[in-house]
């Protein structure tokens, strides 16, 4: 098969473009160059798609499958569809579990309510103003797809996305952290839900799905487990004997200005009770099509020695520094698990 991946420079793309070389396909990776190098194998063609006819070097090109994973961008889909969506057998388009205007029930699967499609707005002020932005650009995209694809589109609706290649931290920052040992602050509430896919598992599936042929629209997530069922997995797969996980509830952490999700002096995964459904969607369909998930602790593993690869003491994107935890367990509101 000759395969285009929109990107292949970047984590998930990087994944998709590295597995269908593996397979022994054609892999043509179409961006800038930028952001780093496409797989060994892969043959970058050089794009920009905030450029005007950006994607001119690929135009008359047939493919055989083509995987878009657009971000907050409704026109780059619009125009990669106009150039290349005739000539396409099969297009995947990552979209994300943020369509869903429903962040707290769980169980959601795809047939759940979507936000009111947005067609513009992507600057960095509009998303904060504006926090389901994302997911009204992404319900855009979903239906452009549609539209112009029917039957050969396949739609994954993502969640967190983690693996070797993440440099996030929304998940990472846990492998790191207790792998150091010592007491360990972490958000108390052990029953909140979390989900996150292997970056490999949903690159294979993407793979194998244009190979197949799949369409349709699937919540492309993995299993749900309670927050602290996960963090004691965490810490009984890299965790230093030491390690001494400490609850501290989320008043004190609100007082204390420590951050939900991401961002600096944050906990990661932590999410308010207004969105604990949004990390326990629905895979029952995904699952039926061929999608699969490696141990999480084979990920945990894996995740710690890209972490040691990048650094564990770098400067992160999301979690606490060290002073800002000693600080933290420093003030009354923890206590030992």
């Amino acid at each position: 098969m000759r395969i285009l991946v929109l990107g292949g420079t970047a984590f998930l793309s990087h994944a998709v473009a590295a597995d269908a070389v593996r397979r022994g396909h054609e892999v043509v990776c179409a961006a800038r160059g930028t952001s780093g190098n496409v797989p060994e194998g892969a043959t970058l063609v050089k794009v920009d798609r905030h450029a005007p006819d950006g994607l001119a070097p690929l135009a008359g090109i047939d493919f055989d499958a083509v995987v878009d994973v657009a971000t907050m961008s409704y026109p780059w889909v619009r125009e990669a569809l106009r150039v290349l969506g005739t000539r396409a057998r099969h297009w995947t388009f990552v979209s994300s579990i943020n369509v869903y205007a429903d962040a707290v029930t769980a169980g959601q699967n795809e047939d759940a309510a979507l936000h009111e499609p947005a067609e513009s707005g992507a600057s960095a002020l509009e998303r904060i103003e504006h926090p389901h932005l994302y997911g009204a650009i992404k319900v855009a995209c979903e239906n452009a797809v549609r539209a112009a694809l029917d039957e050969r589109a396949l739609i994954v609706r993502s969640g967190l996305i983690v693996g070797p290649g993440d440099v996030s931290d929304r998940f990472g920052y846990w492998p790191a952290r207790i792998s150091r040992g010592g007491r360990v602050a972490v958000p108390d509430v052990p029953e909140q839900p979390t989900q996150v896919l292997d970056v490999r598992d949903l690159a294979a599936w993407i793979v194998g799905a244009g190979e197949q042929g799949i369409a349709g629209t699937y919540n492309g997530v993995g299993p749900s487990l309670p927050f602290g069922n996960l963090l004691d997995l965490i810490v009984k797969t890299v965790g230093a004997p030491d390690t001494d996980l400490v609850p501290v509830s989320e008043e004190h952490l609100d007082r204390a200005g420590v951050q939900v999700w991401r961002g600096p002096k944050s906990l990661p995964l932590w999410v308010p009770p207004e969105d604990r459904g949004f990390m326990a969607h629905d895979h029952t369909r995904a699952v039926a099509a061929g999608l699969t998930h490696r141990p999480i602790e084979d990920v945990v593993r894996d995740v710690l020695a890209h972490e040691r690869r990048l650094g564990l003491d770098r400067e992160r994107e999301a979690g606490l520094t060290p002073a800002e935890e000693a600080e933290l367990l420093r003030k009354p509101g923890g206590e030992p698990r």
